[in-house]
């Protein structure tokens, strides 16, 4: 038995485990498996910031409460005052809702058995669109209406240039929807495609070493162990980074729809 020839056959249906499927309902009106875990990270999410702000104290002395406080604050430094500036206080509970959602998500796919919700594109096309609403609802009401739509084109052009500048520079604050959207998801599934490859590897070869009782098949588990360990630190990073990068990302479109150019 070839384990190359089996790894090549079930690597499809793994790709394809990656799917939505319904786990609730039927295909009219049902919760696929992205959507229950989507469910299950709100819930974390809510009852960490729940159980963390009823446990803080003047004296921090809970480890739980001092790691959550600790990403409230690199949230409202790193994020809020860094990147928007002035009148940033307003924006750290949104800026802390999607970071603290995202960096739970990631890390909840993370554990076997379970699914990231950041996994799916829809989940992330959401989280965009949110963001999205967020930014242009306060470019709005920074500027008003028609002041907003002016302020999309840098102030200063030549009149003949307005127009087309501002026209890319609507297609490219359109388009900032769809970065975000895209980012976040690809990121994630492409990692955990590379994680449940190099698994799928090492049950293939250790089965095939087993059944064959080939010495030789049970060598290559050695390095496709080693790289999934490593693999698996080095999404636990990109975890953490996906949601900085999305929150940061959301913190200057805000800066850029608030501020005057």
């Amino acid at each position: 038995m070839n384990p190359l020839d089996l790894l090549a056959e079930n690597v499809p249906h793994l790709q394809h485990s990656f799917d939505p499927a319904i786990v609730f309902g039927t295909s009219s009106f049902g919760m696929t498996q992205y959507i229950f875990w989507m469910i299950i990270c709100f819930l974390i999410t809510i009852a960490i910031v729940l159980g963390a702000s009823k446990r803080l104290t003047l004296v921090p002395n809970n480890k739980f409460v001092n790691m959550v406080e600790y990403g409230y604050e690199f949230v409202r430094k790193d994020m809020g005052e860094g990147a928007i500036g002035h009148g940033y206080k307003k924006h750290i509970p949104f800026l802390a809702t999607l970071f603290f959602f995202i960096l739970i998500s990631n890390f909840v796919g993370l554990i076997p058995g379970c699914k990231t919700p950041t996994g799916t594109i829809s989940v992330t096309w959401a989280l965009a669109i949110i963001s999205f609403v967020y930014f242009n609802y306060w470019g709005v009401k920074a500027h008003g209406g028609w002041g907003y739509i002016k302020s999309i084109a840098p102030s200063g052009l030549p009149g003949p240039m307005v127009p087309v500048i501002w026209f890319f520079e609507f297609v490219s604050m359109l388009l900032r929807a769809l970065t975000l959207a895209v980012r976040l998801y690809g990121n994630m599934f492409a990692g955990h495609m590379v994680l449940g490859v190099f698994a799928l590897a090492t049950s293939i070869f250790i089965g095939c070493a087993i059944q064959d009782a080939n010495f030789i098949f049970a060598l290559p588990p050695i390095g496709f162990m080693a790289f999934l360990i490593a693999m698996y630190a080095l999404e636990v990073l990109v975890a953490f980074l996906q949601a900085y990068v999305f929150t940061i990302l959301s913190a200057v479109y805000i800066s850029l729809a608030t501020s005057s150019h």
